[in-house]
């Protein structure tokens, strides 16, 4: 699949957190942005609905608070 470089802000703590990944791990948060991307943009859903709707999925699956600050912050 042909992709593109798109530049994003975030949290200087998830930079970090991306930038120390590895590159596999990279690869794959690349993948999951990209598909949430094209849902956002099939569905012409507003962003605050798709976030809302990963934060809801997220927390059903045990995902929680704490949780995802040591996800962050793994290297």
């Amino acid at each position: 699949m042909k992709t593109e470089a798109i530049t994003i802000r975030v949290a200087p703590e998830v930079a970090k957190a991306y930038q120390s990944a590895l590159d596999r791990d990279q690869k794959k948060i690349d993948a999951i942005l990209s598909l949430r991307l094209k849902e956002l943009t099939n569905n012409k859903r507003s962003l605050e609905e798709v976030m809302r709707d990963i934060s809801q999925k997220a927390q059903e699956r045990g995902l929680t608070p704490e949780i995802l600050e040591d996800l962050l912050s793994e290297s």
